[in-house]
């Protein structure tokens, strides 16, 4: 059995990645299970570890425990959850689906779930472990991201994000604690991006271990073209326009380039006075205020169909992150047949292919993004590159594509 550990269980990327995973490999005959610290969506072959009022206070205690542990070596605010000391963690090693798993499969376990410790007792129960790394951290000396940064190639210290940075900082303790903890299991780290597979061959850390890049799958049957006009009718969004989305992320987080986007907006509008934004997350109305296009906001979307609805509804979406590892909103808007306009940074050029199912501009360059966007509204009215969008997520990314080489690494780790 395969028991996959993941902090989230359909909320963030990470936690939908891990969710995506394991009911394709159920799908696909893989004994597999999933344990979460709390869910409020019940599922089948999902347990959480929160099962009564009091345990669901221990998960959020946990994670407030975690963060004011981090609060007072922290530079500023705006690094608040680009680092996790994993100093406080839940011990999971006697439950019962970690007793009876052959194979631990680790996702993002941050903000609570486990920490240090609680790694090193799973660790030492001697069952191998599968890691996909959603971000940097298993490769660093607690930092989700470098920004530039690094000390990660040869030894943490003098962390940028710490306000009390040094030779002995708390980035050097974690990397030395990790690197103690990597020689206990049979371990394979898997990277969803090409981009974060080199990372983990370079990192001191993670250099002597096996690695190797296997993306995130989606459903392809849920995630698929639909049409335009009922979409957008359903959503209540005008018709006749020209429709670009912004989709799934925090608008208020730098490293997911909403700045850039607005600037790009501006030259665009003039171009195109039909033009009008979707958008979909987290955000702030004073976010939204100067945009110089209309804005349709759709909130927070929960609701799957009301997702692919918004993804048919767009003429294309821009992804201009700084950093990413394999973005979900690329694969599920390529999925439907959106083609998106990305910064050549993380996994993202790995997804779109330049000027054939989308366009990727340089990183940090507005006007990069907004000639992007100009460039696929051009070239996409007889849906070619909508045609070649949804072709790379049926090779790349579809579920039987992906299980397939996961169930090849699950028997390479059995005995």
């Amino acid at each position: 059995m395969i028991l996959h550990l993941s902090t989230f269980h359909l909320e963030g990327g990470a936690g939908i990645a891990a969710t995506r995973l394991h009911r394709a490999l159920l799908k696909a005959g893989v004994q597999s299970a999933m344990l979460v610290p709390d869910t409020r969506h019940p599922e089948n072959g999902v347990t959480a570890l929160a099962d009564t009022t009091w345990k669901k206070q221990l998960v959020f205690a946990r994670f407030a425990g975690e963060r004011l542990h981090f609060l007072p070596h922290e530079k500023d605010r705006s690094v608040r959850f680009a680092f996790s000391p994993a100093r406080i963690g839940a011990d999971i090693s006697s439950h019962p689906l970690v007793q009876a798993a052959d194979i631990l499969h680790l996702h993002w376990f941050n903000f609570g779930f486990l920490s240090m410790r609680s790694l090193e007792k799973l660790f030492r129960l001697g069952k191998p472990v599968v890691w996909t790394m959603h971000d940097m951290w298993a490769a660093t000396g607690g930092c989700h991201y470098n920004r530039g940064c690094d000390h990660f190639l040869t030894h943490c210290r003098h962390c940028p994000y710490l306000s009390t940075a040094g030779p002995y900082d708390i980035s050097f303790t974690q990397f030395e604690k990790k690197q103690s903890l990597y020689g206990i299991p049979r371990i394979a780290l898997v990277s969803p991006s090409n981009w974060l597979d080199h990372t983990v061959k370079s990192a001191a850390l993670t250099a002597p271990l096996h690695s190797l890049s296997i993306p995130n799958c989606i459903d392809t049957q849920v995630f698929k073209p639909g049409d335009q006009a009922s979409a957008r009718q359903r959503l209540q969004l005008p018709d006749g326009k020209k429709l670009i989305l912004f989709a799934g992320a925090n608008t208020q987080d730098p490293r997911k380039g909403f700045s850039f986007f607005r600037e790009a907006i501006e030259p665009l509008h003039m171009q195109y006075p039909d033009l009008e934004v979707i958008m979909f997350g987290k955000t702030k109305n004073a976010a939204l205020a100067d945009l110089a296009a209309k804005v349709h906001y759709l909130g927070k979307i929960t609701d799957t169909a009301q997702m692919v609805d918004a993804y048919n509804a767009a003429d294309v979406i821009a992804v201009p992150s700084l950093e990413d590892n394999l973005p979900n909103t690329i694969m599920e808007a390529m999925a439907c047949g959106t083609p998106a306009i990305g910064f050549r940074t993380g996994g993202i050029p790995e997804m779109i292919d330049h000027q054939l199912n989308g366009y990727v501009a340089e990183a940090g360059s507005s006007p990069g993004l907004a000639e992007g966007i100009s460039w696929v509204l051009a070239h996409n009215e007889q849906g070619r590159l909508s045609h070649h969008a949804r072709e790379k997520v049926l090779s790349h990314y579809a579920e039987e594509v992906v299980t397939r080489r996961y169930h090849q690494l699950y028997e390479s780790m059995l005995p």
